[in-house]
């Protein structure tokens, strides 16, 4: 005869595998907003592909190191997303892992760490995300100049350049345009104190759905967001490369140092670097890290290659290096 003790801890025992298998197949990703390059879709897939759910996840790139850092001598996350400057401070800090994929041979140099704290999933090109309803008649702006027009009063929005990367992507952008360098952030300053004038909204958090509502007709972001909204939302929306011309950015992906479930967070990495994973992306109007998986009909989707000439790469190690020092300036400067 089984003892009433002897049941109870069979019992707990039982309980405790059931919550320890269900413990296996989750991983925790800092950044993986499901509104954002079409995470909702890669999120689905792992789960579908590999079993471990990964729970949506609405920080932006800089709230998302400085929840690492935080968590640092007791990690919660298992893998990570973010603009590739925040990758390089990651590292820096101390808070990833050496992982190499099995497609880190397909990756090109520059666009990973060389050791593996992170590499590039996929890239965007910044310019101008525009809901052209939302102008109610007005013309769809070309440039950065135009920007500072007033008939665009109350319809530019743009991240938090201080917090969020596509923000910081922005300064980049219109600095470089402007005739600024990595060392010299004055004509960016001039800039947004310019845009200060048409009543600029400055959230610090994706606002893909804030568009489409028409909230704000005019975001500064990338090119496979503005797709997204025109081919698969069905949304009056157009993406713009500024006259001038902007910049071509890198996102990045690390593995979290002592992550609590370090092998989940492997297993989603590989997916997101698979044939499928690269995909995935490709049909979300990104450039997938692994050109081979964009297709022609993706392709077709895109701007001609004589407006993405305007999109140039930019030193992002120098990049990440400057950031903390434009921040401060942007907050200090920028009221």
């Amino acid at each position: 005869m089984i003892s009433l003790s002897s049941l109870a801890r069979a019992v707990v025992a039982a309980g405790l595998l059931v919550a320890g298998a269900a413990q296996a197949q989750t991983a925790i990703c800092y950044n993986c907003p499901p509104e954002w390059a079409d995470w909702a879709s890669q999120l689905r897939a792992i789960k579908a592909r590999t079993g471990i759910t990964i729970p949506p996840d609405n920080k932006n790139s800089g709230q998302t190191l400085a929840q690492l850092v935080a968590e640092k001598a007791s990690p919660v996350a298992d893998i990570a997303y973010y603009g590739v400057t925040f990758g390089v401070q990651a590292r820096k800090d101390g808070v990833t892992a050496a992982f190499k994929p099995s497609a880190w041979n397909e990756i090109p140099e520059g666009l990973k760490d060389p050791e593996g704290h992170w590499f590039t999933i996929h890239s965007g090109t910044l310019g101008f995300m525009v809901n052209v309803d939302a102008l109610k008649g007005k013309p769809i702006p070309r440039s950065w100049a135009d920007l500072l027009k007033p008939e665009y009063k109350g319809l530019i929005g743009y991240l938090d350049p201080a917090s969020a990367f596509v923000g910081y992507v922005g300064a980049v952008a219109v600095n470089n345009a402007r005739g600024g360098t990595m060392d010299n952030f004055g004509p960016a300053i001039e800039w947004f104190k310019a845009l200060k004038k048409n009543d600029p909204i400055v959230p610090k958090q994706t606002s893909y759905a804030r568009v489409l509502s028409g909230e704000i007709a005019i975001l500064l972001d990338y090119d496979f967001n503005a797709y997204r909204a025109k081919y698969k939302d069905n949304a009056r929306v157009e993406f713009v490369i500024p006259a001038e011309g902007t910049v071509v950015v890198p996102y990045v992906m690390s593995l979290v140092a002592k992550g609590p479930n370090a092998a989940n967070g492997q297993k989603a990495l590989e997916f997101i670097l698979s044939d499928e994973g690269q995909a995935i992306w490709a049909n979300a109007f990104l450039r997938p890290v692994r050109a081979s998986a964009i297709s022609k009909e993706a392709q077709a989707r895109f701007l001609p290659a004589s407006e993405y000439a305007r999109a140039k790469a930019v030193d992002y190690a120098k990049m990440a290096t400057v950031q903390k020092a434009f921040s401060e300036r942007y907050l200090k400067e920028v009221p």
